[in-house]
């Protein structure tokens, strides 16, 4: 017994680890794509046209979605993307360890956003989307807790937009949390779950 149709086939435009685990653990089954795009370019885009946050998590993802229609015309294909903001400014994902560094001594004290956004396609038809805005804010951690940190996610801190994973040492950054946590990780798996029911993917 599944909760799940046998159609349309299910594909994540990602190659992110937590992503594929949340839809893993709800029990979907699905295939995964990776999308090619040009993010710098399209955020710089935005940004250039005005752009705020959401709408550029919402571009992203949907340029995503798009990019791999192509090859899956026939399948729900989800796009993701998220945007890590603090007052004004975007990060990106560190490009090497001495940046994660120099992310986390700026976020350090500080409140932050994880726009979150999710986009459901199906060839041209744009089905659904959705955007998520979980709140951090990162404690004043010593400067001897950042250097074990540092030392203990060495081989992770490249992989994610704030330089942490939430679910695992990077929770000993925080001093609270607002949000699905499902979000946090990158994708609004609630609401994406709901969207699915209702096109008829799972069982209501």
């Amino acid at each position: 017994m599944s909760l799940q149709a046998a159609a349309p086939r299910l594909v994540l435009a990602s190659g992110s680890v937590s992503r594929r685990a949340l839809l893993a653990s709800a029990g979907l089954e699905f295939r995964i794509v990776p999308a090619d795009v040009d993010e710098a370019a399209l955020k710089l885009q935005a940004r250039a046209d005005g752009l705020d946050a959401t709408a550029t998590a919402l571009l992203l993802a949907n340029a995503k979605a798009l990019s791999v229609v192509a090859s899956e015309p026939q399948a729900l294909v989800i796009g993701c993307d998220q945007l890590l903001v603090c007052e004004d400014r975007w990060f990106d994902k560190p490009g090497s360890p001495r940046e994660a560094r120099t992310h986390l001594c700026a976020l350090r004290g500080r409140t932050h956003r994880l726009v979150t956004a999710a986009v459901c396609r199906r060839g041209e038809r744009r089905l659904w989307q959705t955007v998520a805005a979980p709140t951090l804010i990162m404690r004043d951690f010593s400067d001897a807790f950042l250097a074990a940190y540092l030392i203990v996610e060495a081989e992770h801190l490249t992989a994610t937009v704030g330089a942490y994973r939430l679910e695992g040492p990077g929770m000993h950054l925080f001093a609270a949390i607002e949000g699905e946590y499902a979000a946090i990780l990158g994708l609004p798996l609630l609401e994406l779950l709901d969207f699915l029911r209702g096109y008829g993917l799972l069982v209501a």
